[in-house]
């Protein structure tokens, strides 16, 4: 079986959920590396790293591979994105149609406003640390960020905003690019955005895309911090 009926096979029998391999050159020939896709649902996947070190063991590493289920293949942002991160080729397969996409990285970053959600890859975090470095030239790290976190005991954005360089100050003080803290729907604080000014803020709510919004009274009673990093005071 060749690798790409090896891959599609694996990815029919992942159905719904996506599958994720890689191909690694083995002795000399290329094969194709099921992995395990340790996300949760079905639009998304995150290689186990374990199989990810088991291949890199065994030889070399020269793609990703994951499925579309019931999708055409095109990739998403959050493609996109990961592939850039990745710093690998990646083919996408679509089951059960059989049609492949293949894209290298070429330095594709997505867009501030209008990005599609995509936890963990896409999302409130990611908005604020690419709005960081794009405008401000402030990189911000990063941290595993595990589905529903927020609902498993972990409390991220209390627990690492000193570490990523940010000082608590008084909401009555906030400024323009001031990070905002807030809990929606949750026990712990769970949100965050980027103010910009004129009671104007940029953040990335759930399943839905990144957008500029108004910071009223239904933001601001769910803020439970307002944040500035130790480089940056104002911008504009």
């Amino acid at each position: 079986m060749n690798r790409r009926e090896a891959a599609k096979q694996h990815a029919v029998e992942a159905m719904p959920r996506e599958a994720c391999g890689l191909l690694v050159i083995v002795k000399g020939r290329e094969r194709y590396w099921p992995a395990r896709n340790l996300a949760v649902g079905t639009d998304q996947f995150i290689l186990d790293p374990h199989d990810y070190l088991a291949a890199e063991l065994s030889g070399d590493i020269v793609a990703v591979v994951h499925s579309h289920p019931s999708l055409p293949c095109t990739p998403s942002q959050a493609d996109q994105v990961s592939c850039e991160a990745s710093g690998l080729p990646w083919h996408i397969v679509s089951v059960p149609s059989g049609q492949w996409h293949y894209m290298e990285p070429t330095g594709y970053q997505a867009p501030l406003v209008g990005r599609e959600w995509s936890h963990g890859v896409l999302d409130c975090y990611s908005l604020i640390r690419d709005w960081y470095a794009k405008e401000c030239g402030i990189a911000l790290p990063d941290f595993t960020r595990r589905d529903e976190w927020w609902l498993r005991g972990e409390n991220l954005y209390v627990e690492h905003f000193r570490e990523a360089g940010f000082i608590d100050i008084d909401p009555s003080d906030i400024r323009p690019g001031d990070g905002v803290l807030m809990r929606v729907i949750s026990p712990v604080t769970n949100h965050g955005a980027v103010y910009l000014g004129d009671n104007r803020i940029i953040h990335h709510v759930q399943s839905r895309l990144s957008c500029r919004d108004i910071y009223g009274d239904f933001w601001r009673q769910r803020t439970t911090h307002v944040l500035r990093h130790e480089n940056h005071y104002s911008v504009g």
